[in-house]
């Protein structure tokens, strides 16, 4: 994929910052058709290919069935809009998604729901569980961010971004689910994963029954395996794909 400069319906930019805005668009009509969505909130953000500190994200005020790759706006980390876009930014969204980008340079991709299942985890003293497939895939391998209120404080990028540390997954205590990859494909795996992790709990914890908590050492084995999976990198680019054909076949129109 080139950084040389292409024509598109948003204009002239690189041809790696257009196939990151087609991703970006998909992975929010994705998010739409599971349910992730917040109404108009709730932000899924990706770095632009070969700029420093710049990132892309949804207007504000547009549903996630609205957003186009033509219509994602350009930010920098101080929550500049860089690329004329007559759309706002919701500041709340920019100041969970610069903490991460900030903080990580491996974070090309960052995601943020708030499903009823992951923001039941986070209201719960000893999070995630380990109880079910997915979940033993963090055990070791997940943050937590004590809650601060809605997230309007820039000072607060700081302490975020240093709870999320160098895993790719956080839970935001009362609030919601965080995940971060290199690419689109580990971010959206990560927070598939982690989201179904806690419908699970939820759900079990619902049936009223004793749970079962497997040997420490197999949850941990298990999460070695998964991570070691996580780094190759191949299932998510096979996961993402067929997402991607997915979407082009309920919801076309986003790579507009």
């Amino acid at each position: 994929m080139s950084n040389n400069p292409t024509q598109s319906k948003s204009g002239i930019m690189s041809e790696a910052e257009w196939h990151t805005r087609v991703d970006l668009a998909c992975a929010y009509r994705l998010f739409d058709h599971l349910g992730w969505h917040f109404m108009i909130y709730n932000h899924i953000s990706a770095r632009v290919p070969g700029e420093e500190n710049q990132f892309l994200i949804n207007p504000f005020g547009l549903l996630y069935r609205e957003v186009t790759a033509s219509n994602l706006v350009k930010i920098d980390l101080d929550g500049n809009i860089l690329d004329g876009s007559p759309h706002p930014v919701n500041p709340a969204g920019f100041i969970v998604h610069s903490a991460v980008h900030g903080a990580r340079e491996d974070a090309h991709w960052v995601m943020h729901t708030h499903t009823n299942e992951g923001m039941a985890v986070a209201c719960q003293k000893e999070g995630l569980l380990p109880i079910s497939f997915t979940s033993f895939f963090y055990e070791g391998h997940i943050s937590y961010h004590d809650f601060e209120g809605i997230t309007l404080d820039q000072e607060e990028c700081v302490r975020l971004g240093a709870s999320l540390g160098s895993n790719n997954v956080m839970i935001l205590r009362n609030h919601g689910l965080l995940s971060c990859g290199d690419t689109v494909g580990q971010a959206y795996a990560e927070m598939f994963n982690l989201q179904r992790a806690c419908e699970v709990q939820v759900l079990a914890q619902a049936g009223g029954s004793e749970l079962i908590y497997p040997a420490k050492d197999v949850a941990a084995r298990s999460a070695t395996q998964y991570q070691a999976s996580a780094r190759d990198g191949g299932e998510q680019k096979l996961m993402w794909g067929a997402m991607r054909r997915w979407m082009e076949e309920i919801s076309p129109g986003f790579e507009n």
